[in-house]
């Protein structure tokens, strides 16, 4: 009996201490405590609420959740869902049925009878259409409902919107091109953009609470609407770093990671790029904070409003994400370039 309560008691304890402190128990993550340390003085500046995950050779090197934010907590991507449309996009082109320089004139008659058909699937993907939008401004004040399809909002961009160029000529970072490109792909397959992801990539790469449901006042959006947590993430960029490849099955060719990862925004004059990523190039879906002489990226990033901050660094073998929750419209990049320079000296 008494060694019951003793047992009782130290597990009392234990859990004491565990809630006092803060600290999740140990025994859930891979944990370098400098690391660990050291991202303590982030938590207020990212919410408080965080998580903090890194992959090196295929392998999980460090794991921690900050706050009340678990890792698999699901929340809003923002912007960072503008990679995994990317991907979906090469898994048609994988197929054969879609190329990146098809024109979406034909497969959306409706861009072709406003003059817009010969826009290109790799200038909606690298944000070179031309065609007006939005100032940043107001994007964030655009709270009610505008449509209810993906296919009425390109109906409605290719109607209400002029060109401001010739395509390829202008990049204007925003949420037009990825849209439709999203909505190309819903008339080759006859299904709703959440329902391929889903069954393309969420089935792939085992991703338990990654979705672009419509939340029934948005359309889906494949430039912003994914939801996400830090756990499906990771594994997104493992694959990613993996040249295609996720637990044994080629997901996406290499060929299509690399160009994923290429700059394609050629000599398109810089209309506006993201606060987040000024001096950055441009591949698919993702920003190349540093490339070789090639244009290939090395160091690729996909940050989004909500705070959550996704990269792979090929050259250096790892990927990473800061996954936060609800929006942080005045983050900061460089508290997110300090939280990296530590994660890679920690991690060597």
């Amino acid at each position: 009996m008494q060694i019951l309560l003793k047992s009782f008691l130290a597990f009392i304890l234990v859990t004491s201490t565990i809630v006092t402190t803060g600290q999740t128990k140990p025994s859930k993550f891979t944990d370098i405590p400098a690391l660990t340390a050291g991202l303590q003085k982030y938590q207020k500046a990212l919410g408080n609420d965080f998580v903090v995950i890194v992959h090196k050779n295929g392998k999980e090197v460090y794991k921690r959740e900050f706050g009340e934010l678990k890792a698999g907590s699901q929340e809003a991507v923002g912007a960072a869902s503008q990679w995994l449309t990317a991907a979906l996009v090469m898994t048609f082109v994988d197929e054969g049925k879609l190329r990146l320089d098809d024109r979406v004139g034909d497969f959306l008659p409706v861009m072709e009878s406003y003059s817009k058909g010969y826009i290109t699937i790799r200038q909606c993907l690298s944000h070179t259409t031309a065609i007006e939008t939005d100032m940043p401004v107001f994007r964030s004040a655009l709270k009610k409902k505008k449509f209810d399809t993906l296919e009425d909002e390109v109906k409605s961009i290719a109607k209400d919107r002029n060109m401001k160029g010739k395509q390829g000529t202008q990049f204007y970072y925003g949420n037009l091109g990825p849209n439709i490109a999203g909505q190309v792909l819903e008339v080759i397959s006859k299904k709703n953009f959440d329902r391929l992801f889903r069954d393309r990539l969420g089935k792939a790469l085992g991703l338990r609470r990654t979705t672009f449901m419509s939340d029934g006042v948005y359309a889906e959006n494949p430039s912003a609407g994914a939801k996400s947590s830090a756990d499906d993430y990771i594994k997104f960029l493992t694959m990613l770093m993996n040249n295609g490849m996720y637990n044994g099955k080629q997901v996406l060719s290499e060929k299509s990671v690399n160009e994923i990862f290429r700059m394609q925004t050629g000599a398109a004059k810089i209309v506006y790029t993201s606060p987040l990523s000024q001096g950055n190039a441009y591949g698919l879906g993702c920003w190349l904070q540093e490339k070789d002489e090639q244009g290939n990226g090395i160091l690729v990033n996909c940050p989004g409003i909500s705070g959550t901050w996704p990269w792979i660094h090929r050259g250096k073998g790892y990927s990473a994400i800061i996954f936060t929750k609800g929006e942080m419209p005045d983050q900061q990049r460089v508290v997110f370039e300090e939280i990296r320079n530590l994660i890679e000296e920690s991690i060597q």
